[in-house]
Parts: C-alpha cells; sequence; structure tokens
C-alpha cells in the first residue's frame, strides 16, 4: 500500500528530517497550540528530539507512519499534518485520527477533506474496526471537522492535564465512527 496519498486539493506524504522547519513554524503561532498548550511555541529541540521521532515512527501493526505532512497540491506549501495511528502499537483495529494546519488553512475544508481520506484509509486499507478522535469540549472547529468527517460524539471525559489550559475546565470530547457506520454512509466507503 502506498504511504503517501492525495485528495482534491491535498498531497499527504510521509515526513522527512527536513521538514523540522515547517514543524517549528507550525507550533510557534498560538492560533495552532491554542488548545494543546494555551498558545506556547514548542521549542526547536523538543521538535527535533520528540515530535519528529514520534512523526517519523512506522507502526508495525499497520506497515505505515502515522503521521503524514499535508501540502496544497497546487503549490506545494506545507499546510500541516494529519494523522492516522494504531491507538495499540500492536494492533490496527482502533486508529486515532488528528490533525493540526497552519490558520491560513483553516475555514477552508481542508481539515475535512484531509480527515475523511485518512478514515477512508484506515477502514479500506488498514483493516481498522473503528476511528477515534479526541479534542477540548470548547474547540467546536475541530468537532465540527470530525462531524463532516463522519464521526459521531461518543461522551466527555476530563483528564489530568498538568498544565490545564482555558477551557479545559469543560472536558475533553470523544469521537468516533466503526466499521459497519462507515460502510453505511455516503461517500467513498459506503453507497
Amino acid at each position: 500500500m502506498p504511504h503517501q496519498l492525495t485528495t482534491a486539493r491535498l498531497s499527504l506524504r510521509p515526513f522527512t528530517e527536513a521538514d523540522e522547519d515547517h514543524l517549528v513554524r507550525l507550533d510557534a503561532d498560538p492560533r495552532v497550540t491554542r488548545y494543546l498548550n494555551g498558545g506556547r511555541p514548542t521549542p526547536r529541540e523538543t521538535v527535533r528530539t520528540r515530535q519528529l521521532p514520534r512523526l517519523l515512527h512506522r507502526h508495525p501493526s499497520t506497515g505505515t507512519v502515522g503521521y503524514l505532512a499535508a501540502e496544497d497540491r497546487r503549490t506545494g506549501a506545507f499546510l500541516g499534518w494529519f494523522e492516522l495511528r494504531p491507538v495499540r502499537e500492536d494492533s490496527p483495529p482502533v486508529l486515532e485520527l488528528g490533525y493540526r494546519l497552519r490558520p491560513d488553512a483553516w475555514g477552508r475544508g481542508l481539515a475535512t477533506e484531509g480527515a475523511r481520506a485518512l478514515v477512508d484509509r484506515g477502514f479500506a486499507d488498514l483493516g481498522a474496526g473503528r476511528v477515534i478522535a479526541n479534542t477540548m469540549a470548547v474547540n467546536t472547529a475541530s468537532r465540527r471537522v470530525l462531524e463532516k468527517a463522519g464521526l459521531r460524539y461518543v461522551r466527555t471525559w476530563f483528564g489530568d492535564w498538568p498544565e490545564p489550559v482555558e477551557g479545559s475546565e469543560h472536558g475533553d470530547v470523544e469521537y468516533a465512527l466503526d466499521r459497519a457506520a462507515w460502510r453505511r454512509r455516503p461517500g467513498p466507503g459506503g453507497p
């Protein structure tokens, strides 16, 4: 199975170490990290020693990397990344969906486009039985993307975060889509 994925407007490809500068710039924008750490930039050293190894990791249960760099198909510009990785390293039945895009890519349907493509890949190619995603309850934009990608609200939960951010008192939400529901929905996986 190819590790690259193309949609109408996106090219999703595996990360390389050469993407370090892209990641540093992405996580330097407080709008991007608002719901992650309250808007603080991620230090370059953290990108190099923690983020890049995670983004480059190949999961044995799927034979794929869990994170793909997102580029504009027309211009080649780096837009951010998408995630579809096994929740358990040794088993692909439950895959976690995520994304992080630059603010100039927001509001254009790109997050939904990439999320839908990865959900379809998870079920059609990776053997997923269920795709899940989590976000802060107050992150209404991400919640809407998950809904448009076919996932449905499952629950609100409260984690014990070491550094709570504004809005964390409302908890986090889990969304999910199982294989049977994916098959029933309109689009590539369904009728």
